[in-house]
């Protein structure tokens, strides 16, 4: 199992960024899937989820400015970020969870500036 996210960069504040995380190895749609983000001297957080049916969850941080979205066909999961802040700056991750096993990216950072 691999998962491969892109997309991440420099963007000023107000901006936007669009996160992909391509799958192989797995089922997208047989997985809960997640993007995950974790700042410079703090714990990993949840930013958004969708599950195998379709629900999906957002934390408030996330609520209103962030979309995360799958690609069944394509085997891939994306967030679009936008309105982004400074505290958005993070290394950003994709999760799937399959038969409660989680697989991971490797990581792509955001870093949000001007």
């Amino acid at each position: 199992v691999q998962l491969q996210a892109s997309g991440g960069g420099l963007v000023q504040p107000g901006g936007s960024l669009r996160l992909s995380c391509a799958g192989s190895g797995i089922r997208f749609d047989l997985s809960v899937l997640g993007w995950y983000r974790q700042a410079p001297g703090k714990e990993r957080e949840l930013v958004a989820a969708i599950t195998s049916g379709g629900s999906i969850t957002y934390e408030t941080f996330a609520r209103g400015r962030f979309t995360i979205s799958r690609d069944i066909a394509k085997n891939t999961v994306d967030l679009q970020m936008n309105s982004l802040k400074n505290e958005d700056t993070a290394v950003y991750y994709c999760c799937a969870r399959r038969l409660g096993k989680d697989y991971w990216g490797q990581g792509t950072q955001v870093t949000v500036s001007s």
